[in-house]
């Protein structure tokens, strides 16, 4: 068996890529909104998201992430996964018919009429994405991170050009509904072609029972999560007018940056540690958890440097100089990527500590509910997004407690304490080094060369850095060997068709 971390990084790579093209591709799709819409229009469709979301992420009851540690384990997985995709089909139907019966209750509570025509279509939605979530858990689960990758690209590139194009034919906020509502459709008839077929019984008594015991803490969790996450936009919204809204929607946008890294690493963190549990050899899952921690910061912690230091650049380039307002929001909530460093909620759920995430998610609703109620009344849009902040620490901090009995190892070695140093210091002269450079070329008058300038920058100052200290291997032998490898490639794809002209 390969080294833990290598492997973990190797299998986890076509999944890393896809979401980092996926992220480009989806990426586009609020700046061409937030430039064709209106800010009332563009705060519908965030509200519209925002509802969508709660439901897609509130009935699900962990059953499709329960694939996780599941079929890597089993020598038959087909029940497994059709239980699932039966469950989600009825948690789809269940969530738009909620959807539909509640649009007027919705248009009420948040003061804007255009959520209850828009019910319908928002139903059909969440339906069909609901009955969908599996498509790339279970490839993943199987170990087909490749396939999972290809699911990753296509269906974020459909949905780009489902909701991108009809805004920029001037179909309005219906069109881009009716594009969701077309792609969510594909994407589920895709789902059960890719995962109904195989071999024994579609369901079992057993493997269901086992699933759902599973799967029920992990759901009850996210059940108590799911409203702790959008309470804050939910009484932003209700305070404010919906142009307001929007306002508070482009400061708490959180860079793709963050999900396309954590998630494929959290992914493949549960099943590296199945794996390792099943083989006998959970002692080097403690390796696994650490290079994961070490390379999300080495990520992240600049990442998070460069959105603080530099909000006003960022906001003006992605949503025009009209959302400059929303740049303290940002900062704040630039913050909360420093948490995403821990993948430890990956880890509890591999070693099958469902119940735990479920008191932690007890506990960060029972901070976030007095947070949000005081912070919004009293600060508004600061008070909304600073009490989401302060609740992802509580509950980050409550799972952490539990890690070190999950892999059986002192909690002062679980994390890699020189790679986090490495990684601050490497974003601290990062920064500096771009302010800067900031202050010398004070006026660059388009904002995006303006960003991409800046980032450059940071970019490369972070990474001189982190070679300097050794984080980062200098770009010799690995350079030498894919470029040999490339070599070779191009010489194996086109010697034949040379071949050919010749004999001509």
């Amino acid at each position: 068996m390969p080294p833990p971390a290598r492997t973990l990084l190797a299998r986890a790579s076509p999944l890393v890529l896809a979401r980092i093209a996926s992220a480009g591709i989806t990426f586009v799709i609020p700046l061409v909104l937030v430039r064709v819409f209106a800010p009332a229009e563009y705060g519908t469709y965030k509200q519209l998201l925002l509802v969508s979301q709660t439901v897609y992420y509130l009935l699900p009851m962990g059953v499709a992430q329960s694939l996780y540690y599941f079929v890597p384990r089993a020598s038959s997985p087909r029940p497994y996964l059709s239980q699932a995709l039966l469950f989600l089909a009825v948690a789809g139907l269940a969530g738009a018919g909620l959807l539909a019966l509640g649009g007027g209750l919705l248009a009420g509570l948040l003061h804007n009429p255009a959520l209850a025509s828009a019910a319908p279509l928002l139903a059909v939605y969440t339906a069909a994405l609901l009955g969908a979530a599996p498509l790339e858990v279970a490839w993943t689960a199987r170990g087909r991170t490749g396939i999972a990758a290809a699911c990753y690209l296509g269906s974020d590139l459909i949905k780009a050009l489902a909701m991108t194009a009809p805004a920029l034919l001037g179909l309005g906020l219906e069109g881009v509904l009716k594009g969701l509502a077309a792609f969510a459709v594909l994407r589920l008839l895709a789902t059960w072609i890719s995962h109904w077929r195989g071999k024994g019984p579609a369901i079992e008594r057993a493997a269901l029972r086992a699933q759902l015991g599973y799967a029920l803490p992990v759901g009850g969790a996210v059940a108590l999560l799911v409203p702790q996450q959008a309470l804050h936009p939910y009484l932003v919204s209700a305070g404010l007018d919906v142009a307001a809204f929007a306002v508070y929607a482009v400061g708490t946008f959180q860079a793709p940056i963050f999900d396309m890294l954590y998630a494929p690493t959290s992914e493949m963190l549960m099943v590296r540690l199945a794996e390792l549990e099943r083989a006998g050899k959970l002692s080097e899952g403690v390796a696994v958890f650490r290079e994961a921690v070490h390379k999300l910061a080495l990520f992240f912690v600049p990442a998070c440097a460069f959105l603080i230091a530099f909000a006003p650049e960022v906001v003006s380039a992605l949503f025009t100089d009209k959302y400059r307002v929303a740049v303290p929001v940002f900062r704040v909530s630039a913050l909360g990527g420093l948490l995403a460093c821990l993948p430890v909620d990956g880890a509890l759920r591999a070693r099958g500590e469902t119940r735990h995430l479920l008191l932690a998610s007890a506990v960060k609703i029972a901070a976030t509910v007095p947070l949000a109620l005081w912070g919004v009344a009293r600060f508004g849009m600061m008070g909304g997004v600073g009490s989401w902040l302060a609740a992802e620490l509580i509950g980050k901090s409550t799972l952490a407690l539990r890690l070190p009995r999950a892999l059986s190892t002192p909690a002062g070695r679980l994390l890699p304490w020189a790679g986090l140093a490495r990684a601050a210091a490497a974003a601290a002269v990062a920064t500096g080094a771009t302010l800067v450079v900031r202050a010398a070329v004070p006026d660059v008058p388009h904002a995006f060369v303006r960003l991409f300038g800046l980032g450059a920058v940071f970019g490369l100052a972070a990474l001189a850095t982190l070679v300097a200290v050794g984080d980062v291997r200098r770009p010799s032998a690995s350079w030498l060997m894919w470029l040999d490898r490339w070599r070779a490639w191009r010489l194996a794809l086109w010697t034949p068709r040379a071949d050919r002209r010749i004999a001509r």
